[in-house]
């Protein structure tokens, strides 16, 4: 596919844990990977959250798109680059006892290419995390766009049915295109995958993976920026 007819997209997934650790070090480790779009989970939800969201924002050189507080976490920044067309901030079914889960989504014009991004915390019971997997493809399918990314915090393995319930529709980037380290949890000893970036059909990934050994990106900053590690995936979306 020639360059001219399509767009090269970074995408970094990343669990920031409300920014409770090493803000100057999370923003070291974003910056290094200079994303087009970044997927944030657990963003400030709390007293002046949309001040802490916008601070990380502008140390990182982007801009919040959507989400935060109003998406119960999931949030999404991008850079100059991205032309936004729409967001949208979606509240999920509240389970009782369970944590308030929902979507940050937004639609994007980069270079050529129109673009569905979606960002996602999922639940930690099992059946609830698979039928909000069920409702992330719902969204997608009704954003109204040929290409779509969507990333997060699954908190699930591969091979579990939540996992395998998106995979089965989208490309799990890592599977198709390894890059990097593969698993995202624990920071210190990293030994599941429970983080993850897919695409729909049609987006070309190139790579897909935890950035180790990305220039700028220190292992230490990694251990101190937040509890889990980033995914970043580089990608081509066929233009419009």
């Amino acid at each position: 596919m020639p360059p001219e007819s399509s767009a090269l997209i970074r995408v970094l997934s990343y669990n920031i844990r409300s920014m409770r650790d090493d803000t100057d070090a999370l923003v070291r480790v974003i910056r290094a990977c200079a994303p087009d779009l970044v997927l944030i989970q657990e963003a400030p939800r709390f007293f002046r959250w949309r001040k802490k969201l916008a601070r990380l924002a502008r140390a990182a050189d982007l801009v919040i798109l959507s989400g935060g507080a109003t998406a119960a976490g999931p949030a999404i920044l991008c850079n100059l680059r991205a032309t936004v067309e729409r967001t949208e901030d979606v509240l999920l079914p509240l389970t009782p006892g369970q944590h308030r889960r929902g979507f940050a989504t937004a639609v994007v014009r980069l270079g050529g290419a129109r673009l569905g991004v979606l960002s996602c915390h999922l639940s930690l019971q099992k059946d609830e995390r698979y039928e909000q997997a069920g409702m992330l493809l719902d969204r997608l399918a009704g954003m109204g766009v040929e290409h779509a990314i969507a990333g997060g915090d699954l908190n699930e393995r591969p091979g579990g049915r939540t996992f395998a319930r998106l995979s089965s529709t989208l490309q799990d980037c890592w599977t198709v295109a390894p890059d990097g380290g593969e698993h995202t949890w624990t920071r210190t000893e990293p030994h599941q995958r429970i983080d993850a970036i897919f695409a729909t059909k049609g987006i070309e990934v190139l790579g897909c993976g935890v950035p180790l050994g990305q220039p700028g990106v220190v292992d230490e900053d990694l251990r101190r920026a937040t509890d889990h590690l980033p995914v970043l995936a580089v990608a081509r979306v066929p233009a419009i």
